[in-house]
């Protein structure tokens, strides 16, 4: 199966509108309006209305927020990466583009990568100055009970035409997955991007998370967890300094 969904978001002078809003199964967007901060922003949930991604499937979601514009794009339950019938991979892209003024929140729910499961996962941001993203990605490393499948996921974002943060990780491998060095036999990898002029610029770590200052500004918060909960809970603490008034 073959999908693509498109959002973009516009300030009218006084509040975010949606100019666009197109789904396509299983990808489905569904507007809700928020009050936040004193003004009027655009909220979007992201649903998967099928079992996807399913081996073969190629799904592929584009977001713009134009110049001023507040969007915040969720979603409401896991994403469960499976296996095709014949042993095929799945991708899936996330393309955003935020002009300046601009800010997406982009947290998805968790995506749980099954047994046998081969998914490539991309997450591509270009930001103009000024413009503030938040990206969340929470990757769960199979079911209760069994082993992950192969994923590779790449993050690549450029800010102004220069480069800010090109990584690709790739999970599945029993030896490496179990690695101290690696994700220390931890079922739960969380990230989350905080790309603004006044993301934290100094670095901080706690027991099972840290965050690292990109050189280009912004920072990389990284959590491994046995659970997605307490990931989350990683990345808030990180996210807001919690950690370091708490020491």
């Amino acid at each position: 199966m073959k999908a693509v969904a498109r959002l973009t978001a516009e300030f009218d002078g006084e509040r975010t509108v949606l100019r666009e809003l197109a789904s396509m199964a299983p990808l489905i967007l569904f507007p809700r309006r928020s009050n936040r901060r004193g003004r009027s922003d655009a909220l979007v949930h992201l649903v998967n209305s099928a079992t996807a991604p399913l081996g073969g499937d190629d799904l592929v979601l584009t977001v713009r927020v134009r110049a001023g514009a507040t969007l915040r794009l969720s979603g409401v339950a896991a994403t469960l990466a499976l296996p095709g019938p014949r042993g095929e991979p799945s991708s899936s892209a996330v393309r955003i583009e935020v002009e300046r003024g601009g800010r997406l929140d982009y947290l998805p729910e968790p995506t749980v990568i099954t047994a046998r499961a081969r998914h490539r996962a991309l997450l591509t941001i270009d930001l103009e100055p000024g413009a503030r993203v938040r990206a969340r990605e929470v990757l769960v490393l199979g079911r209760a009970g069994e082993p992950p499948g192969l994923l590779e996921t790449t993050q690549h974002v450029v800010r102004a035409g220069a480069p800010v943060l090109r990584q690709t990780l790739r999970i599945g491998d029993p030896a490496l997955d179990a690695s101290v060095a690696y994700l220390a036999g931890r079922r739960v990898l969380a990230t989350e991007l905080l790309l603004s002029d006044d993301a934290p610029s100094e670095p901080a770590n706690g027991e099972w998370w840290s965050r690292t200052p990109l050189a280009a500004g912004g920072a990389l918060v990284t959590a491994l967890a046995n659970d997605a909960v307490t990931a989350a809970r990683d990345l808030a603490s990180a996210h807001l300094g919690q950690a370091e008034r708490d020491g």
